[in-house]
């Protein structure tokens, strides 16, 4: 496993293990949601668009208790075919809304982008402007989510416009 796969990985399982102890500090941490799923994406490597599959998680919390409709959400990704692998790590604002059993969002984001294609590797800024819908399930606190994503880069005087659609479980917190 490679040293950045480690490093996600080590992120998220963090992430999942302190979600319980929230109730140990008599609701100190904000609210918000963890979400995990696969995904599918439409990725250009430097030249050639290809389709990749992989997985996509997020964090996101709900810092403001005044403004319960904006969030703060970090999201991880990765993306697999014979030769290349694709991280990303991106983070920025998510704004919903409730309507009734639905929760659509809208989100932009920032980070890094970390490729290694056949052994040549680059890692260039990413922005990440998406959104998508959850629908409440009839399990306490869980959701389904549908999410669609363009991601930009620039790398090697070439833009790199690539698209994301994933779907999976909600958890919210």
């Amino acid at each position: 496993m490679s040293k950045t796969a480690s490093a996600v990985l080590a992120f998220v399982v963090l992430i999942l293990f302190s979600i319980p102890m929230s109730a140990q500090f008599g609701g100190l941490l904000p609210s918000g949601n963890v979400y995990a799923g696969v995904s599918y994406g439409q990725l250009t490597d430097v030249i050639n668009k290809q389709s990749y599959r992989g997985w996509n998680g997020s964090v996101e919390v709900l810092p403001l208790s005044r403004f319960p409709h904006i969030g703060l959400v970090f999201d991880a990704s990765g993306f697999y075919r014979t030769g290349v692998t694709q991280y990303n790590l991106v983070g920025g604002p998510r704004l919903s809304v409730n309507l009734g059993k639905w929760r659509p969002f809208l989100h932009g984001m920032g980070g890094i982008r970390h490729v290694n294609s056949n052994g040549f590797i680059y890692s260039p800024a990413t922005f990440d402007i998406g959104g998508g819908a959850d629908y409440k399930l009839f399990f306490k606190n869980f959701s389904w989510r549908l999410q669609g994503d363009f991601m930009h880069s620039h790398y090697a005087s070439a833009n790199q416009n690539d698209y994301r659609a994933s779907t999976g479980i909600v958890w919210r917190f």
